[in-house]
């Protein structure tokens, strides 16, 4: 909802508040003996502006003086003939002191919302920089490790010793790896922004079943998927793809040929949880807090370390979909992630 700005709304409330004041003033000449009222409420009139227009101490302090001396020497004058009682006068500087006290505060609360304000605008801007650095990094990966593939597998392809084959697999193998951080780069950044989502109807037991197939033919473990039917959730398949691959892909690292990986999905009253389990060594007490952290590294057993961003990626996905993803270690050993989903 846009703001709509006025510029002569403050102009108009400086006026009404001198015309009102002035008529106040009058009432105090005109009804002499009963000056208490109107100047009460002349007061009580600069406290109600001042609600909606914060003015600088300085004139805030010419205002009110003007407004006690003519007032004051008034009710003065009126006690001398005996019209007013003498009582009255403790008013006087009594109403400029507490309505001073009121423009303080205001001011006070008025500098920490601009204080408030700043440190929030130096935040947005460092997140937005974040971003920007994410997805201007990432493109930039992109063509350099494309070209050198191209360039290593046609080599790959040649002639070559065995020593040689053996470093071009080494460096292609690297390359996969940035790759893998430059798509983790751009998802994050395109997460980030609050955009990228296109939900649609899915059943997500269907998918993580899928996605368990294909880990299985491809990495050497005992795999055991624990499926209950969940019908469709509204949910972006390619995201909550991308963030089940992380997760599986972290078991994967964690642990060696015949260690066990459990995939499954649970179906709740409001949510669905897909659950990710290892017999892998565990997350240290001390780490828990850290591995959805960007660029932090656990070492793996065996094996190189990822890019420090599958498993941040994975969390921005749940929470971009109303979800959450959290880590624990396996009473029976191992890590156990649950990815809740929203139904």
């Amino acid at each position: 909802m846009r703001t709509v700005r006025r510029p002569w709304a403050g102009p108009a409330v400086d006026a009404c508040l001198v015309v009102f004041v002035l008529a106040m003033m009058g009432l105090m000449v005109a009804l002499p003996g009963h000056e208490a009222a109107p100047f009460h409420i002349m007061f009580l009139a600069v406290a109600v502006a001042y609600g909606f227009r914060v003015w600088p101490v300085l004139p805030t302090a010419v205002l009110l003086v003007a407004m006690t001396l003519p007032s004051g020497w008034l009710m003065w004058t009126h006690a001398e003939e005996g019209l007013l009682a003498r009582a009255e006068l403790a008013e006087v500087p009594l109403l400029p002191m507490v309505v001073g006290v009121m423009v303080w505060h205001a001011q006070r609360r008025a500098t920490a919302l601009r204080q408030v304000e700043e440190m929030a605008a130096r935040q947005l801007a460092g997140v937005e920089r974040e971003r920007e650095f994410f997805r201007d990094t990432s493109h930039a990966i992109r063509t350099p490790v494309t070209v050198a593939r191209g360039h290593l597998e046609l080599a790959a392809g040649s002639a070559l010793t065995d020593g040689a084959k053996q470093n071009v697999a080494v460096a292609l193998n690297q390359l996969d790896r940035m790759s893998a951080l430059s798509n983790r780069l751009l998802a994050l950044a395109r997460l980030d922004s609050g955009g990228g989502l296109r939900r649609q109807p899915t059943d997500l037991s269907e998918l993580v079943e899928s996605l368990g197939t294909n880990w299985s033919a491809s990495a050497d473990r005992r795999w055991q998927l624990r499926n209950e039917p969940t019908s469709t959730v509204a949910l972006d398949p390619e995201w909550i793809t991308l963030a089940i691959d992380a997760l599986i892909e972290n078991a994967v690292r964690f642990t060696s040929d015949g260690d066990t990986i459990t995939l499954g999905c649970q179906s709740l009253e409001r949510t669905c949880v897909v659950t990710v389990a290892d017999s892998g060594p565990g997350i240290a007490a001390d780490d828990l807090d850290k591995v959805f952290d960007r660029f932090w590294h656990r070492m793996p057993p065996n094996g190189p370390m990822g890019s420090g961003l599958g498993l941040p990626m994975a969390r921005a996905t749940a929470i971009a979909h109303g979800g959450s993803l959290t880590a624990a270690n396996h009473p029976l050993g191992g890590a156990v992630f649950e990815l809740t989903l929203p139904r």
